[in-house]
C-alpha cells in the first residue's frame, strides 16, 4: 500500500497524486477515501456555481417585462441557446481533465465563469438588442460545462462500488445550482431589486470557489486522453443508447428547470414574484434525490431503477396534459414537480448504469481484477463527455419544443404530449436492451470461462 503523494510534479505546477488506486482496499481505507472525499466536495462547490450561472437566463427572464420589448418566443429562445452551448462544451471540457489536471481544470472553469456573469451586469436593462440578450446566455452556457469536468474528474477518485453513491453527490450538489439560483432570483424580486443585484452576488462567489479549489483539490499524475478509448466509445452503441436514455432523465431535469417559470408565466399568467415562488421547488427537490438515485441503482441495478422511473414519469405527463387542458394550475404545479423529483432520480440511476455496463463488458472480454477495473474505468470515462453533452441536448429540445407550442396553440400541452411519447420510448429501450436479456447480450457474457465472475447488464 502507498499512501497518495500530493506534490508538484516535475515541469508541473499545482498538486499532483503520483500514485492512485482506489480499488485497492488497503489503499482506499487508509489514506484514499479522505483525499477522495476532499476533492468530491470542492469539485461540487464549483460545479454547483456553473450549474447556477448555466441557469442564470432562467431568472433573467423573469425580470424582463413588456419594456424590454421581447416576446414569449423570444425569451424561449434565449434559454434555449443557454441550454444548447453547455451541452456542447462538455464535450471539451471532459478532456481537459486529463490535460490540465482536474484541481487545475476546476480553478480555470470557474474563473471563466466570470465572463457571463459580468457581461449580463453591463447588458441588463431596457433597450439591449434581442441578439445582445442572446450573446450572454450563450457566454452562461459555459456553466453547463463544469458539470462535464467535475464527473470525469470525480470518476478517477472513487472505486467502482463508490461511483454511484460520489457520482449522484456530485451531480445532485451541481444540479442544486439551478433551484439556489432561482431562491436568491426571489429574494431579490421580493426585495424590489434589480438583475444587477443578482449578479452581484455571484461574481464573489465564482471567486471564492476558484481559490478553494487551488487550496483545497488535487490532480492525479496518471490521467490522460485516450484517443483510443475515445473512439472506442463513439463506436460502442451502448454510449449512444445511454446518450438517448440521459436526453430523457438530464434533458428532462435542465430543459424544465430553464422553461418552468416561463411556462407558469406565459399559459398561467403568473407575475415574475407568483412564478419564482415555486420555480425553485422542482429544481430544489431533483436536485436532492439525485444521489439517491444513484443509492438505489447501486443496491437494486441502475437499469431497473431506470425502468420503473420512467414509467412514473410518463404517469406524471400524462397528469400534466390532463392538468394543461383544464387550466388547473394547482395540479399542474404539483404533477410539474412530481416531474422534477423523478427526473433527478432518473439523472443518479443512468449515470450509474455507465460504469457498470462498461465493466461488465470487460468481464465479457475476460478480463479480471484490476484488468477489468482499469477497462471499465478507460470506457466510462471516455463515454461520460459524450453521454453528459447528449443528454443536455435534451433540454434544448425542450424549449424548443415549448416555444413551437406555444407559437403554435398557444399552450406547452403539445410539447407535454411529446414528452410523454418520449418516455414511453426510453422505458422500451432500457427494457429492450438492459433488462430483456437477449440471447446475443447473454453470448456475450458467457464468452469467458464460467469460472470468472460476471456481470450481466440486467445488473448495471
Amino acid at each position: 500500500m502507498t499512501a497518495p503523494s500530493s506534490a508538484p510534479a516535475p515541469g508541473r505546477g499545482g498538486r499532483w497524486i503520483e500514485h492512485w488506486d482506489p480499488e485497492d482496499e488497503a489503499f482506499w481505507n487508509a489514506t484514499g477515501e479522505k483525499v477522495a472525499r476532499r476533492n468530491l466536495y470542492f469539485s461540487v462547490l464549483s460545479e454547483h456555481i456553473g450549474f447556477s450561472i448555466w441557469t442564470l437566463w432562467s431568472v433573467m427572464v423573469l425580470f424582463m417585462g413588456p419594456e424590454y420589448g421581447l416576446t414569449p418566443a423570444d425569451k424561449f429562445f434565449i434559454v434555449s441557446m443557454a441550454t444548447a452551448v453547455g451541452a456542447v462544451v462538455r464535450v471539451p471540457y471532459t478532456f481537459a481533465v486529463a490535460l490540465f489536471g482536474g484541481r487545475n481544470w476546476t480553478i480555470v472553469s470557474a474563473a471563466l465563469l466570470l465572463i457571463p456573469t459580468t457581461a449580463a451586469f453591463i447588458v441588463m436593462e431596457p433597450g439591449t438588442s434581442f441578439n445582445t440578450f442572446l450573446a450572454c446566455a450563450m457566454l452562461a452556457g459555459i456553466g453547463g460545462g463544469n458539470f462535464a469536468s467535475s464527473m470525469t474528474n470525480i470518476n478517477a477518485f472513487f472505486p467502482l462500488r463508490k461511483k454511484g453513491w460520489a457520482l449522484g453527490l456530485n451531480a445532485g450538489g451541481g444540479n442544486i445550482g439551478v433551484p439556489v439560483v432561482q431562491l436568491i432570483g426571489l429574494a431579490v424580486i421580493g426585495a424590489s431589486g434589480g438583475p444587477r443585484v443578482l449578479l452581484g452576488i455571484y461574481i464573489p462567489l465564482i471567486l471564492i470557489a476558484a481559490v478553494l479549489a487551488a487550496v483545497k483539490m488535487d490532480n492525479i499524475a496518471h490521467l490522460k486522453n485516450d484517443t483510443g478509448a475515445a473512439k472506442e466509445a463513439v463506436k460502442d452503441a451502448h454510449t449512444w443508447i445511454m446518450s438517448f436514455l440521459y436526453i430523457g432523465t438530464f434533458g428532462s431535469f435542465i430543459g424544465y428547470s430553464f422553461a418552468f417559470g416561463l411556462v407558469l408565466q406565459t399559459q398561467f399568467g403568473r407575475t415574475p414574484l407568483q412564478s419564482a415562488y415555486v420555480t425553485f421547488i422542482g429544481p430544489l427537490l431533483g436536485s436532492l434525490i439525485r444521489p439517491i438515485g444513484g443509492a438505489l441503482a447501486d443496491k437494486y441495478g441502475g437499469a431497473k431503477i431506470t425502468l420503473w422511473n420512467y414509467v412514473a414519469m410518463a404517469g406524471a405527463t400524462g397528469v400534466i396534459v390532463i392538468a394543461s387542458m383544464q387550466k388547473s394550475l394547482p395540479l399542474f404545479t404539483v404533477a410539474f414537480i412530481v416531474l422534477f423529483v423523478l427526473s433527478g432520480l432518473g439523472n443518479g440511476s443512468t449515470f450509474k448504469m455507465i460504469p457498470g455496463i462498461f465493466q461488465a463488458k470487460a468481464l465479457a472480454k475476460g478480463l479480471e481484477g484490476e484488468e477489468a477495473a482499469a477497462y471499465g474505468r478507460r470506457l466510462s470515462g471516455a463515454t461520460m463527455g459524450i453521454i453528459g453533452a447528449v443528454g443536455a441536448l435534451g433540454g434544448l429540445g425542450i424549449n424548443l419544443a415549448f416555444r413551437q407550442s406555444f407559437l403554435s396553440v398557444g399552450s406547452g400541452t403539445g410539447a407535454f404530449v411529446s414528452f410523454l411519447a418520449f418516455y414511453g420510448l426510453c422505458f422500451l429501450v432500457t427494457w429492450a436492451v438492459y433488462l430483456r436479456r437477449p440471447a446475443s447480450a447473454r453470448t456475450a457474457e458467457t464468452t469467458a470461462s464460467e469460472a470468472k465472475p460476471q456481470l450481466s447488464y440486467a445488473e448495471v
